[in-house]
This record gives C-alpha cells, sequence and structure tokens, in this order.
C-alpha cells in the first residue's frame, strides 16, 4: 500500500475507497485432536496496523460443548463475543456476537490491530469434534506494507 496524493493505492495501485476494502475467507473445519482442541488456533495472520471486521457463517452444525470467540493474544473475544456453548451454532447461522442469528447478522463494527496482531480462534471449556464455520475477515490497511492472510487451520 502507497499513499499517492492523499489517497491509499494497493499494490495494483487501485485506489482503496472503503474500510472493507479487501476480503478473505478462512473455511475452519472442526477436527478432534486437531482444528478443534481446546487452545488458540490462528485463523488470519496480520502484518503491520490494519482495520477489520471479522465474521462467521456456519455451514455444518457444530458438535462439542466447548466455548470459542474470535480476536487477538491478550483479548481474545475482542472481535467477536464468546460464544459458550458451540453446539448453539448451527448449520445456517451467522456469528457476529455471543447471540448467533439464524441466516443474517450485520457486520461487526471495525476494529484496529497494531503491530501484526494476528487474528486467532480460541476453543476453551471442551474440544469441538465437529463442523465447519466460514471466517470472514474485511480489511484495510492502514500503515505501509501491512496485509492480512488466511493462515492454513492446523
Amino acid at each position: 500500500m502507497a499513499i499517492v496524493q492523499g489517497q491509499q493505492i494497493d499494490a495494483n495501485r487501485r485506489t482503496v475507497t472503503s474500510n472493507e476494502a479487501f476480503m478473505l475467507e478462512s473455511t475452519w473445519t472442526f477436527v478432534t485432536n486437531l482444528t478443534g482442541d481446546q487452545a488458540a488456533h490462528t485463523l488470519f495472520t496480520v502484518t503491520g496496523n490494519v482495520l477489520v471486521s471479522v465474521f462467521g457463517v456456519c455451514d455444518t452444525s457444530l458438535v462439542g460443548a466447548g466455548t470459542f470467540e474470535v480476536g487477538v493474544t491478550g483479548n481474545t473475544a475482542g472481535l467477536i463475543a464468546q460464544i459458550a456453548n458451540a453446539t448453539t451454532l448451527d448449520d445456517g447461522d451467522v456469528y457476529v456476537d455471543a447471540d448467533t442469528a439464524v441466516g443474517v447478522g450485520s457486520i461487526p463494527v471495525a476494529k484496529v490491530l497494531n503491530d501484526g496482531n494476528d487474528i486467532i480462534l480460541t476453543i476453551g471449556t471442551a474440544d469441538i469434534s465437529a463442523g465447519v464455520v466460514d471466517f470472514y475477515c474485511l480489511w484495510r490497511p492502514l500503515s505501509e506494507n501491512s496485509s492480512v492472510v488466511v493462515t492454513t487451520p492446523a
């Protein structure tokens, strides 16, 4: 990203015109002893300072009573509030806060991430053994050479 005559320009020399300038999707398939384990899992790797909105769309109902939330290290529910029991997230639900919505949800308020704070999914209290959620990150660069990329689930 560069600034030309007061406007942000992306790597393709296009003007960045909105807070949702770029979109990424991270499809997360929950599996026991891997992506569904109680731990912090990196959804998106961030470089520099960025503005982000993150939300999830459930494609397959979740199995397992674990809690989960989306945020950054030190503020694990900073982007999406914790769901107290993963089994409440069913196919067709939109995850934008602690109360999931069937088939509809508002884009969460944009948040500023600084110094490359990666976006993490934190699973607690119990493992999540099955289910699929597509996590979306709408983002805009704020600093020179900032970026957000999908991290391969592991």
